[in-house]
């Protein structure tokens, strides 16, 4: 008669974890070519958020199961990890220690809520964080001219503006918008407009902010690239959806790589869908539009521009207190990830104002970040020259 318990007989919950785990990797190995071949067949943010289920303890304990000698510097209460449950939380993303897994992929806008806030500014918790609306492609592409009084203080703004002291040969700074159509209702003769969904224009932008931003870089003699390409036009001629929009600037960042070696400093300038009472504040009885700082994490870049942002935040508190909301970290799980900010050291995402900042508010804030980059710029710079 055989004997039932030979050792040439693999144990069965030995053959039913090799099984799953043999899923488990199948699972990632598809994943992984489908993310290749065509992002846009999976939830890439889905993928990430499984991937971090895994604790590094189960690892040790795979490794253990080889070398016995491994499992000994796991902790006591993780001898016995619960393999099963591990594997199915990798598969299904639902932890049952969390009841928000059983439903936050169900609910709009519930993962909005797992974003980390790095930095708090002044009122700055998870219901005042930045807002990005996707409006139809007709939206982003119509034009209007700016409302007549914000045109005419803009003009004036600019009259009364501090010529640079030499004109700066290098050009170190990239300011660009990979949500071009990004409006203000002031500037579009839409202030009190109820309807944040109409502060989108394919003329009257953000991008006008951006030149503010360049020409004021400018005036402490720091060169500028300011991009100014109509992003919505862009993706129409790609044929390429508004959630494709970072893919679109991404080629744009490294086209301009391409041309000029010395970029070093990338800021991309968005502004925010949320209303007047978040984004606004007043500083010496002069009304600024305020400033809230992303940073991708998934990326390796992530805690050098971490570092860039801190110091820029630090400083705006120090000379003006309450202008930034703080800093914020997205995922592929609640956003794109990444942002670009792989391809340079000292790049950020900055929400610049809401819907309902005039021009007045705006130039007032490009005036205070300009200065406190200004002095970042050239701290580094000697810095630099020291060593």
């Amino acid at each position: 008669m055989k004997n039932v318990y030979s050792t040439d007989r693999p144990f069965p919950l030995l053959r039913l974890f090799m099984i799953s785990l043999m899923v488990v990797v199948s699972f990632f190995l598809i994943a992984s070519a489908l993310s290749i071949v065509k992002k846009d067949y999976l939830n890439i943010g889905q993928v990430d958020q499984t991937i971090q289920i895994a604790p590094t303890e189960m690892l040790v304990k795979l490794y253990s199961l080889e070398n016995h000698h491994i499992n000994q510097v796991l902790s006591q209460q993780h001898q016995s990890l619960p393999i099963s449950s591990t594997i199915f939380k990798m598969m299904t993303n639902v932890n049952f220690d969390d009841i928000r897994s059983l439903i936050g992929n169900e609910l709009p806008g519930y993962r909005f809520y797992d974003s980390k806030i790095l930095v708090a500014g002044e009122g700055t918790d998870f219901t005042t964080l930045p807002i990005e609306s996707a409006p139809p492609l007709e939206v982003l592409l119509q034009e209007r001219e700016m409302a007549e009084e914000q045109l005419k203080e803009l003009k004036e703004e600019e009259t009364t503006r501090t010529p640079p002291t030499t004109t700066p040969i290098h050009k170190k700074f990239f300011i660009y918008h990979t949500h071009s159509s990004e409006s203000f209702l002031p500037l579009l003769g839409l202030t009190n407009d109820p309807d944040e969904n109409k502060a989108f224009d394919s003329k009257t932008n953000i991008t006008i902010i951006g030149e503010m931003f360049a020409k004021k870089l400018e005036s402490y003699s720091i060169g500028a690239v300011v991009d100014k390409s109509n992003m919505g036009k862009l993706l129409e001629e790609k044929g390429w959806a508004y959630h494709q929009s970072y893919d679109l600037s991404r080629e744009l960042v490294q086209s301009a790589l391409a041309s000029n070696n010395e970029l070093e400093y990338f800021i991309d300038l968005h502004r925010d869908a949320k209303r007047k009472k978040d984004t606004t504040t007043t500083i010496n009885n002069e009304p600024y539009a305020r400033i809230m700082f992303v940073i991708g994490k998934g990326h390796s870049n992530y805690d050098k521009n971490l570092a860039f942002a801190t110091a820029l935040h630090e400083s705006l508190n120090d000379h003006f207190p309450g202008l930034s909301r703080g800093i914020i970290e997205k995922g592929t799980d609640t956003g794109n990830g990444v942002y670009n900010q792989d391809l340079s050291s000292k790049a950020l995402v900055l929400e610049l104002g809401g819907v309902d900042n005039d021009i007045r508010e705006l130039q007032n804030t490009v005036d205070a970040l300009a200065k406190v980059i200004s002095d970042f710029y050239w701290a580094n710079e000697k810095v630099n020259a020291d060593e």
